[in-house]
């Protein structure tokens, strides 16, 4: 099988696989002076018996290391490429694993008990909280949630909403009949009297242009006099008229309980019935409102408020040191603080959490997995096979040189006592 290319490679797997080609190195090494002490030890048996022990162990080495080579090579490949059975483990059977590492994780990981448990353990509003209630992680956030409201802002049709405004204004602003609401309103406004300060706030803005404009009550009532009429007559009635109209406005001022403020509770009261009824104020009312709010001055109206409001918001949220922003991130500070110091609301807010992630990994818990099993399962044999090796097949090697050295030590420890049980030295 041909090696994964090394420009395929991230640097940490190019890592794993010098380690590799050293632990292969040196479990080969170890196969091979096992091989040249048995070669050495053979011959001199005869001639000095104590080499026996030597032979065997290395003969027992040897076994072990061609054992164990053989059971870590048949992992990933067919040894000396020889389609033996029950070899090539891993690129035949790769679907297989996957899926049985899907039912793993699922079984032993994905389950509500294990999430919840760990969650509660974690305490995951004091720790955003801690992290969040830092001005600078708050300014980051800010930064990164505007700039995702500021790129959906973007990607937002103008067209469709201002449709999407004009059809909300018309179905819940215009649609709706005015007259029942502005009655009622105007109704309770009558009832509690709240609008006896607009009404002294005409009387006192009237007394005081009646003061400055005297001149206008000049000839105002004198020249619709006969013109026989003397003029000092004239000018008696004009100043008549000018004080007349100065004394009623300062008597309504005066008197919380005067004729005209009645008869303008009474008229008041009358128009807020009237609109709430089915009369000709009401429809003349209706009809107002259609003139003002015809379809092309809605939807203008609709375009103006969302390229305004458009506008100001992309240009805010794009401004670090916008009124905003600074809003933006100070709510976030605020909200940190509260979650790490409030252990009352670190209790809601992990109970919550807890619950909505348990629920949405026991619901989902099938599908998570299924992406480990997808996943390996659109892996290339070869590619995976050589991944997985660079993950564990430094390790693997030390199984080879252990089955060296344990090999070596069973065959010296067999022939020792097979020696001393028969009294044979070969």
């Amino acid at each position: 099988m041909a090696p994964t290319p090394t420009s395929l490679l991230s640097p940490a797997d190019q890592v794993r696989r010098q380690g590799l080609r050293r632990m292969k190195a040196v479990a080969l090494g170890a196969l091979l002076f096992m091989a040249v002490v048995f070669a050495v030890s053979f011959p001199l048996q005869q001639a000095i018996p104590a080499f026996g022990y030597v032979r065997a162990a290395a003969e027992g080495g040897m076994v072990g290391a061609l054992a164990d080579w053989f059971a870590v090579t048949a992992l990933f490949r067919h040894p000396l490429g020889i389609p033996i059975p029950h070899t090539a483990i891993i690129p035949r059977r790769k679907d297989e694993i996957g899926r049985t590492l899907g039912e793993f994780v699922e079984t032993n990981f994905l389950e509500a008990g294990v999430i919840r448990e760990k969650l509660e353990s974690i305490g995951v509003a004091a720790r955003v909280g801690s992290w969040l209630r830092r001005p600078d992680n708050a300014e980051r956030v800010a930064a990164e949630a505007s700039a995702v409201a500021s790129g959906i802002l973007t990607a937002l049709s103008d067209d469709e909403v201002q449709d999407l405004l004009e059809d909300l204004a018309r179905d819940h602003l215009l649609a709706p009949s005015w007259g029942p609401s502005l009655g009622g309103w105007l109704d309770r406004v009558v009832d509690t009297g709240a609008h006896h300060g607009a009404v002294d706030l005409a009387v006192d803005s009237i007394e005081t242009w009646l003061v400055a404009n005297r001149s206008v009550f000049t000839g105002l009532v004198s020249r619709r006099l006969p013109s026989w009429v003397p003029s000092v007559a004239t000018r008696l009635v004009d100043d008549t008229v000018y004080r007349e109209a100065l004394a009623f406005v300062a008597a309504v001022r005066a008197d919380p309980d005067h004729p005209a403020r009645r008869a303008i509770d009474g008229y008041l009261t009358r128009v807020a019935d009237d609109l709430q009824g089915e009369t000709e104020t009401a429809a003349r009312l209706e009809a107002a409102k259609a003139a003002v709010f015809d379809s092309p001055r809605v939807r203008a109206l609709a375009a103006e408020a969302w390229g305004t409001a458009k506008a100001g918001l992309v240009r805010s949220l794009g401004d670090a040191d916008s009124p905003l922003r600074r809003r933006i991130a100070a709510a976030l500070a605020e909200i940190g603080d509260r979650l790490a110091t409030e252990p009352a609301l670190q209790q809601r807010i992990d109970a919550r959490v807890t619950d909505a992630a348990a629920t949405l990994v026991d619901r989902h818990r099938a599908d998570i997995a299924s992406i480990i099993t997808d996943t390996v399962e659109r892996w290339d044999a070869q590619e995976t096979t050589e991944k997985i090796e660079l993950m564990v097949g430094r390790d693997l090697q030390y199984i080879r040189l252990n089955g060296t050295i344990v090999g070596s030590l069973a065959g010296l420890v067999i022939f020792t006592i097979a020696h001393a049980v028969f009294g044979a030295g070969g």
